[in-house]
């Protein structure tokens, strides 16, 4: 069997697990936002002896241990980059996509960072000009939501916008940082979180992070995922054929196994249909080529995944329920089955070329059975 897709052999085989279908839309979707792990500034004389990486739908840990085999002492910045960002607050949450969630220990003990922010618009660092006004980068000004009293609405406020003059906020709305003059920024954020590390000469460090992952997820209409599998090409008019594409393309980047996604046919053609028939995968995205800034290769890696339990309409984990897994294994290595919800792949003087996806598929409990 491909062992990019035994994975899901084996979750079949230890039996598959339903969760109630929580009513969805054919556009509900969320992108994922792809983080990866540590890397140091111009420095490649440390060696990644080792990284056991440790994902879940609802957190990533990631424990090294640094290797220095020179006659020196070495002292560097490392740091963990955030992907850019912008204020999509009618999409996205500023703080899952700031990763506020990260925490970082050295050898056991936790330790502050810094975090670097720096505002692009257009191309253009605007930095200066935020930072001369207090206006918080990272946060757009300490962005939020909030409740007017006497009303159930939400308004967007930005504290940091309110200090200025009517002038002042006008020329930020020419320059465009503005959207309008009650409004919110335009900028991208490239955010990092950095600090000093030193590795002792002939010495191992262990470091250890983790975070919240900010995970995608897509629902797939039953029809047009049962179309697009059997058929292997879109079906229907153009609209539906480019999303069918993409549901295709998406699907693929999971390598996953024929017998889960005839599983994932039955189980939501018999579901119930007031809740919605939808495939609803959801993935974590991780960036494993950020390990190549350090010396090659990794010498020993571990990849466990943790299948997790989907939510409930209150966002806590369903007690007898449980996703089903399948993602790409990193050069078509083998997947070992810790048990019944931890998976690993192990490789040795392993160069990263490619990024990982794991998804995660809650399939519909079934419809109740007709009273007679």
């Amino acid at each position: 069997m491909n062992s990019k897709r035994l994975l899901c052999a084996v979750l079949f085989a230890a039996g598959v697990c339903f969760s109630a279908a929580i009513p969805a839309l054919a556009d509900d979707s969320a992108a994922s936002i792809a983080a990866g792990g540590l890397v140091p500034r111009r420095e490649n004389r440390i060696v990644m002896a080792k990284e056991v990486l440790r994902i879940s739908p609802t957190k990533i840990v990631v424990d090294y241990d640094f290797r220095n085999d020179s006659d020196q002492d070495v002292t560097t910045e490392v740091a963990f980059p955030i992907p850019p960002y912008q204020n999509e607050w009618a999409e996205g949450d500023l703080a899952e996509q700031a990763f506020r969630s990260f925490k970082v220990w050295v050898d056991e003990k936790p330790i502050e960072y810094k975090a670097e922010a720096k505002a692009i618009l257009k191309g253009r660092d605007i930095s200066a000009t935020l930072n001369a006004r207090h206006i918080d980068i990272a946060t757009y000004g300490h962005f939020q939501f909030v409740n007017q009293e006497g009303h159930n609405e939400e308004e967007i406020e930005a504290p940091d916008f309110a200090h200025l003059s009517n002038a002042e906020k006008q020329s930020l709305v020419k320059q465009g940082i503005l959207a309008g003059m009650d409004d919110y920024g335009q900028w991208t954020v490239n955010l990092q979180y950095h600090w000093a590390q030193n590795f002792p000469a002939h010495s191992t460090v262990h470091i250890r992070h983790e975070y919240t992952p900010s995970d995608g997820f897509q629902a797939i209409p039953l029809d047009a995922f049962r179309n697009t599998l059997l058929h292997k090409k879109p079906v229907g008019n153009d609209y539906e054929s480019k999303d069918q594409r993409e549901n295709l393309k998406l699907l693929d980047g999971f390598c996953p196994d024929p017998s889960l996604l005839r599983a994932s046919i039955r189980a939501i053609a018999d579901s119930d249909p007031e809740n919605g028939q939808y495939l609803s995968p959801e993935w974590v995205d991780f960036i494993l080529t950020s390990a190549n800034t350090w010396k090659q290769p990794i010498e020993d890696f571990t990849l466990i995944v943790e299948r997790g339990k989907p939510l409930d309409g209150y966002g806590k984990p369903e007690e007898r329920e449980h996703y089903l897994v399948s993602f790409c294994t990193p050069q078509n290595a083998l997947v070992e089955k810790l048990d019944a919800d931890h998976f690993q792949v192990h490789l040795t003087n392993f160069i990263p070329t490619s990024e990982l996806r794991i998804g995660f598929f809650d399939l519909p409990e079934a419809k109740p059975a007709s009273k007679k």
